[in-house]
């Protein structure tokens, strides 16, 4: 299993603990989210490649729409010679209610479509223009998307709601094999551990672990380190789902998870 971490900068110099302590506990990736009410995901990353040697870097993720192909293209390319190689481009045709934040930019948000086309010249631009290539991670939840990523993705980032079940995932991932030969792994978000959410998720869509729990939700694992490890490899043996991402506020609890799966 590898691991990654979502983390956010309060101040370059807790940012610069963050990400070593980050690298240090065993994470294997650091992300960040692509928002308006987040620091650029790029910057933040360009200064964490220079206060570290392993972790890998990538964008959870970026939102197509919010950049030209070429502007992509060029800060993929300036990360990817900060970090020697380390980043990763994380890449979707941006949230729902990403609208309003593109429109912020002065950049066009388009239908659907025309979102899935910019994020297939992006992606085409950057494995053409940077070298090296970066290892490209879609985000995809619906049908669609999930074809797009087949033929486009290295990894695929399951985009499932916080009350997916593991028949959920199970479909998902029957979706992308179902359209391309290749071997393609998947990422999927730690929703929850024990009674443990982060805090967006119960305050802003009202969720609770007892409700998450009795829906099912694939995404909350128990506090036993052992038991969640089991479920974590008995996903990937199954599905090919062997990265999970861990919500920063989750880290603390996260931990013993972490150490056991190292073990």
């Amino acid at each position: 299993m590898r691991f990654g971490i979502v983390l956010v900068p309060r101040s370059g110099a807790e940012w610069t603990q963050a990400v070593t302590g980050a690298q240090a506990q065993g994470y294997g990736t650091l992300m960040l989210p692509d928002t308006l009410y987040t620091p650029s995901p790029l910057l933040a990353l360009a200064a964490a490649a220079a206060v570290t040697e392993t972790v890998r870097l990538r964008p959870n993720v970026l939102a197509a729409p919010f950049r030209s192909a070429a502007a992509t293209v060029r800060e993929t390319a300036a990360l990817q010679l900060l970090s020697d190689g380390r980043f990763e481009l994380g890449i979707g045709t941006g949230r729902p209610d990403a609208r309003a934040e593109a429109e912020r930019l002065g950049m066009p948000w388009g239908s659907a479509g025309e979102r899935r086309n910019q994020l297939i010249d992006t992606i085409t631009s950057v494995r053409a223009q940077v070298d090296p290539p970066p290892p490209v991670v879609i985000a995809a939840s619906g049908p669609r998307m999930l074809t797009t990523a087949a033929e486009y993705a290295d990894r695929i980032l399951l985009a499932a709601a916080p009350d997916a079940t593991e028949d959920d995932l199970a479909e998902m991932v029957g979706t992308v094999t179902a359209h391309t030969d290749r071997e393609v792994r998947f990422t999927l978000q730690l929703v929850g551990i024990g009674d443990q959410l982060p805090i967006w998720l119960s305050t802003r869509l009202g969720h609770t672990p007892d409700k998450l729990r009795a829906a099912g939700a694939a995404g909350l694992l128990p506090s036993d380190p052992q038991a969640a490890v089991e479920i974590l490899e008995s996903r990937s043996e199954r599905y090919g789902i062997d990265e999970l991402i861990v919500p920063g506020e989750l880290a603390t609890a996260f931990a013993p998870v972490l150490e056991r799966a190292h073990r």
